[in-house]
C-alpha cells in the first residue's frame, strides 16, 4: 500500500513538472507574442498609418481656441496646410490679426475669419459668433486648445478662490459651451471631428500634486471627451481627446521652467504634425511618439513611487528662484 502511495505521488510530481514545463515557457510565448504585437501596432499607428483626409472626412472650416500661442497657433498652421479654412479664436486681437497675417501670407488661398473671446470672461458675444459661423459655415472640425494653469507650483490651501474658477472656467466651462455652439450645424451635416486638448497630468499619471485643480480640469476634459464620443458616434461625429505629456510652449516654460525643446519635449509645430495624423483614429491618444514611449515606462512604475516623484518635482518647481 505504502509503494501504491508512493509510486502515485511520485507521477504527481511528474505531472507537476511537466505541466510547470510547458505551461510557464507557453505563458511566455504569449506575453512575448502579445507585446511584439502591440510594439507592431504602435509602430502603424505612430509611422505607417496614414492620416484621414480631413476636408472629405469632416468639412472645409475649422475652429481653433487659443490659436495665436503654443499648440493652438501651431494647429491652425498644419490645418492651413491641409487647405482647411480657419475661424481663430483667442482673447488678444491684435495676436490673432498678426496670425491672421502670417497665416496668409504663406497659405494665401486659405480664408480666415477671427473671434476675439477671453474666456476667462464674458464669453456671450463671442459664443454667439461662434454659433452663427458653425451653423453658416462647412465646420468640419473644433480642437478645443485653450487652457490655462497656475503661475506656480502651489498647495491647493494656497490657490485663490478667483484663480481656481478662472481655470476651471477656461479650462472646462469654455470648452463645453464652445462644443455646444458647433454642434448642431455638426449634426445637421451628419459629420464633425471635435478634438479637446487633454493633458497627461490628468490621466496618464496617477497625481499630479501642486498643480491639483489644473489636474483635476484635465481629468474632466478626458471623462466629458470619451461620454461624448459614444454617444455622437452614431450621428457621424467623432471626438477624441489628445494627451500630451510636456511641450515647449510659453506655459510650460512658466510653470515647468523648460527652456527648449528636447527628445521628449517636442516644439509645439512638431507636435501638432503628430496631433493631426491621429485625427479620427479613436477617442483617446497620445500622439507625440515620445510621450507615449515616456507613458508605456511610466505604467510600470507603483503609483506610490510616481506619486512621490511627482511631488518632489513640484516641490523643486515651488522652490524654484527665477
Amino acid at each position: 500500500m505504502l509503494r501504491i502511495t508512493k509510486r502515485n505521488m511520485e507521477h504527481k510530481n511528474c505531472d507537476f513538472q511537466l505541466a510547470v514545463f510547458i505551461i510557464f515557457p507557453c505563458l511566455g510565448l504569449i506575453l512575448t507574442f502579445n507585446y511584439f504585437i502591440s510594439f507592431i501596432t504602435w509602430i502603424f499607428k505612430m509611422c505607417l498609418r496614414s492620416e484621414k483626409h480631413l476636408i472629405k472626412s469632416y468639412g472645409s472650416w475649422a475652429i481653433i481656441t487659443g490659436a495665436t500661442d503654443g499648440i493652438g497657433k501651431a494647429f491652425a498652421y498644419q490645418l492651413a496646410h491641409r487647405n482647411l479654412n480657419l475661424i481663430i479664436v483667442s482673447r488678444n486681437s491684435k495676436k490673432l490679426e498678426t496670425v491672421e497675417n502670417e497665416i496668409k501670407t504663406k497659405y494665401p488661398h486659405v480664408q480666415i475669419k477671427t473671434i476675439t473671446v477671453d474666456f476667462s470672461g464674458d464669453i456671450t458675444v463671442g459664443l454667439r459668433e461662434i454659433e452663427v459661423l458653425g451653423r453658416d459655415l462647412d465646420v468640419g472640425i473644433l480642437i478645443n486648445n485653450v487652457g490655462i494653469t497656475y503661475p506656480k507650483a502651489m498647495f491647493f490651501h494656497e490657490v485663490k478662490e478667483e484663480m481656481w474658477m478662472k481655470i476651471v472656467s477656461v479650462n472646462i466651462e469654455s470648452m463645453m459651451r464652445v462644443t455646444k455652439g458647433v454642434l448642431c450645424g455638426m449634426m445637421e451635416r451628419k459629420k464633425g471631428m471635435i478634438v479637446n486638448v487633454g493633458s497627461g497630468a490628468g490621466v496618464l499619471v496617477p497625481s499630479h500634486p501642486l498643480f491639483t485643480i489644473y489636474a483635476a480640469t484635465k481629468a474632466f476634459v478626458d471623462r466629458f471627451s470619451r461620454s461624448l464620443y459614444v454617444e455622437y458616434k452614431q450621428y457621424g461625429i467623432d471626438v477624441q481627446c489628445q494627451l500630451p505629456l510636456y511641450v515647449a510652449t510659453n506655459m510650460v516654460s512658466k510653470v515647468a521652467y523648460i527652456r527648449r525643446e528636447s527628445l521628449f519635449i517636442p516644439t509645439p509645430e512638431d507636435y501638432a504634425r503628430a496631433a493631426i495624423r491621429q485625427i479620427g483614429y479613436g477617442p483617446k491618444c497620445t500622439p507625440y511618439w515620445a510621450h507615449s514611449v515616456q507613458w508605456a515606462f511610466a505604467r510600470l512604475i507603483p503609483d506610490p513611487l510616481l506619486d512621490y516623484w511627482r511631488l518632489s518635482i513640484g516641490m523643486r518647481r515651488r522652490n524654484h528662484k527665477h
